[in-house]
């Protein structure tokens, strides 16, 4: 970019904004194919989210409904800044006042990466200052997410439009011992290929989020409507649009799932905890949740897809320890889920290869800081005893 140019984005002419579906790294192709399903156009692809053009009506679509991404954001500036005297005098120009609400607190997310400006701090401080007409920071004070990204002096100024982070549902206030984001079980979901129309077994649900997933998805539930957002806030915000739009996606849910959905664990603590959860979501008339360990597994009439998260060595325990643990279950799928799909998180081959089920990796991507492989097979049938 020329040291001189300054691109700003304002919302009384601009004819689309330029946002950033921010997801887990390996993610980024199933946010894109739900973007599609908006009917709004992926833009490129990066490590760790899609770009995209949208109306303020799509962008408010994208928050409701996208079910692997993080946040959503929208990019208000781009421009030259090796000094804080140039970072202040651009970043005036800026129309704070379209996108920042008198009462709300601004607040600066800063990353820097070989630029002359590094102290992240300083810079969100001139940020700060240039913005102006903020309420100071306090409890009870609404907040206004911005990032602030410098890679080689240049500066990317971008605005949070969902607020709490888009895995924050509303529903899961209870834990496991190794709860997966609910990002990443409608990931694992999408990535498996199960469209809600055949039954779906969880053998390790833990506090049920997969399951429950799977049910809003089944039903057309947005994993968004029971939740605020960020550019509720934003003056501006068309509220009898936005209810309008909540409506229609209310009116679209079906009244219930059409297939069973089936989580087990062995833990009767998380078994309860996914009830809770469960029913927070109002799908626990949607999921059959029971304490029952693999062996006792006992699957719908299928052919079906198992999802699930199980237990690895880095997370849970020696590796070692659990290689029965997957002999055992590979023993079950294939006697009583022969032709079903197994979608399932793994760390360790030597750990998925006790399956006996052939898996082919799918993404990439990472779980409470641990990367983990998506992968993916056809159950086949247990061979005959000679």
């Amino acid at each position: 970019m020329p040291v001189d140019a300054f691109v700003t984005l304002s919302r009384a002419t601009a004819a689309s904004l330029e946002c950033w579906a921010v997801t887990a790294p390996g993610v980024e192709r199933l946010a894109a194919a739900e973007l599609e399903r908006l009917g709004i156009a992926p833009g490129a692809t990066e490590v760790g989210g899609v770009a995209f053009a949208a109306s303020m009506a799509q962008l408010r679509q994208a928050n409701l409904w996208l079910r692997t991404a993080s946040r959503v954001v929208v990019r208000l500036a781009s421009f030259h800044a090796s000094t804080f005297h140039e970072l202040e005098r651009r970043a005036r120009r800026v129309p704070w006042a379209e996108w920042l609400a008198p009462g709300t607190a601004a607040e600066f997310s800063v990353t820097s990466h070989k630029s002359k400006l590094y102290h992240q701090r300083a810079i969100a401080e001139r940020l700060a200052g240039a913005a102006g007409g903020g309420a100071p920071p306090g409890d009870g004070v609404p907040v206004q997410l911005f990032l602030v990204r410098l890679v080689h002096d240049e500066v990317t100024l971008s605005i949070d439009s969902s607020g709490a982070l888009l895995h924050q549902r509303g529903y899961r206030l209870e834990g496991g011992k190794a709860p997966l984001r609910e990002t990443l079980a409608a990931a694992l979901l999408l990535a498996s290929g199960w469209d809600g129309t055949t039954p779906l077994v969880d053998p390790f649900c833990g506090s049920g989020t997969i399951p429950i997933e799977a049910a809003l998805l089944a039903r057309r539930i947005p994993p968004g409507l029971h939740r605020a957002f960020a550019f509720e806030r934003w003056p501006g915000h068309d509220a009898a649009a936005w209810e309008v739009e909540r409506e229609a996606a209310r009116a679209a849910i079906r009244a219930c799932a059409e297939v069973p959905i089936v989580g087990r664990d062995r833990d009767a603590g998380a078994v309860a905890a996914a009830r809770a959860n469960a029913a927070r979501a109002g799908v626990e008339d949607d999921v059959d949740l029971a304490q029952a360990s693999v062996s006792a597994l006992a699957p719908p009439a299928g052919p079906g897809h198992v999802v699930t998260n199980p237990p690895y060595g880095v997370r849970i325990g020696d590796a070692a320890r659990l290689r029965d643990l997957y002999a055992r279950l590979g023993q079950v799928l294939r006697a009583r889920c022969a032709g079903w799909t197994l979608t399932l998180l793994g760390t360790d081959r030597r750990l998925t290869g006790a399956l006996g089920i052939p898996l082919t990796s799918r993404l990439l991507t990472s779980n409470g800081g641990v990367r983990v492989q998506l992968l993916s097979g056809r159950v086949g049938a247990a061979k005959a005893s000679a």
